[in-house]
């Protein structure tokens, strides 16, 4: 099963991937674990991307995609692979159809903005352990101290709530218009396109997404 995995940041998009990816037996590829991945290994694309990366120039969707077919050539990827943060634009999903890399399944987790914000920036962590908690969904037993050691908890800086609005934005502007990309390419084509909404819990949400891939 080869898997395209869209949605918003915090909308539960890792907690999915786990499960496909255990239910198809097939590898979550991420696009910053890719990139990392493929410069630990220096590969002839992995140092092109670093030298592009250390001169503070956005990595080309050519590199990009020059990655991804590295990538999905490895033995993991026999039984499909699942794709989290690629594509993130039209033209990197263009090039996956001019290069003739099949996807099975686009699915679409859709949370309000609102549901988001909520969710992200009531996140806190204990930066000595990594423990994470939440105001609203797992909160300490003391307000703003770690349970363990009682010292402060913190907010990370990307779970600011005008980050987090930044963050939609830019989801929005380059990353959205993906959606009627594949809805209309599952008209024409043998792909399936799967909408859910991710306000549901994880189970829930993961069982909703397998009964519509048919297992």
């Amino acid at each position: 099963m080869k898997i395209i995995l869209l949605g918003p940041p915090g909308a539960g998009k890792g907690t999915q991937a786990e499960t496909l990816c255990e239910a198809f037996t097939i590898p979550h590829i991420s696009t910053g674990n890719m990139l990392r991945e493929a410069v630990d290994e220096e590969t002839e694309l992995g140092l092109e991307a670093k030298a592009l990366m250390d001169a503070g120039i956005l990595v080309s969707d050519e590199v990009i995609v020059g990655l991804v077919e590295d990538r999905i050539s490895k033995g993991d990827c026999k039984n499909g692979f699942l794709f989290d943060g690629f594509p993130r634009t039209i033209p990197q999903a263009q090039a996956l159809v001019d290069r003739d890399i099949p996807i099975d399944a686009v699915i679409e987790i859709n949370v309000p903005d609102q549901d988001i914000i909520e969710r992200m920036s009531g996140r806190r962590m204990h930066p000595g352990s990594g423990r994470n908690y939440h105001v609203i969904y797992n909160p300490p037993k003391i307000d703003g101290k770690d349970d363990l050691t009682g010292e402060d908890l913190v907010q990370r800086e990307d779970d600011e709530p005008e980050t987090v609005k930044d963050r939609l934005k830019v989801y929005e502007d380059q990353t959205a218009p993906l959606i009627d990309f594949y809805s209309e390419m599952s008209k024409q084509e043998k792909l399936k396109y799967i909408k859910v909404s991710g306000t549901s819990t994880p189970e829930e949400v993961s069982s909703e997404i397998l009964s519509m891939l048919n297992i």
